[in-house]
């Protein structure tokens, strides 16, 4: 029988020593450990302790066209994807202009996406100068 309470005894102390630790926590301990993880910043608006992130992801300056064609636009624009009008090919670009509004509208399209083409087709950081120089340089229109 002592054998038996022993063996009891050894769980039951393992479970009381964390019981008493599980407490000690304090209050400040555990808002800590509910704090968010980040904070999002919309723009236009005040973010308090956000300028490194904001400047740090800023990426350095204006994309040229050839970047944001590089990165983002010849995947789907370099193969004719899903109807995508191929980079150099002036009338299946014109013939998107002329339905869409000229330059303009491909722009507008491109900003809000079209079809399978994602708002400004997964280049979301970019300006829409940026946007605009590289449909133009994919399409010869001016």
């Amino acid at each position: 029988m002592n054998l038996i309470m022993k063996m009891l005894a050894a769980p039951a102390t393992v479970l009381a020593l964390w019981a008493v630790s599980a407490q000690a926590a304090t209050n400040d301990e555990i808002a800590k450990r509910l704090e968010p993880v980040g904070q999002v910043c919309v723009q236009g608006q005040e973010c308090k302790g956000m300028e490194v992130a904001v400047a740090a992801g800023g990426g350095g300056g204006a994309k040229t066209p050839d970047e944001v064609i590089a990165k983002h636009c010849n995947a789907c624009h370099g193969t004719g994807l899903l109807g995508a009008p191929k980079i150099g090919d002036s009338a299946a670009w014109k013939d998107r202009a002329d339905h869409q509004g000229g330059l303009d509208g491909l722009l507008a399209k491109a900003i809000t996406g079209l079809n399978a083409m994602p708002p400004k087709g997964t280049c979301a950081d970019c300006s829409d100068a940026e946007l605009k120089g590289a449909i133009e340089k994919m399409s010869g229109l001016k």
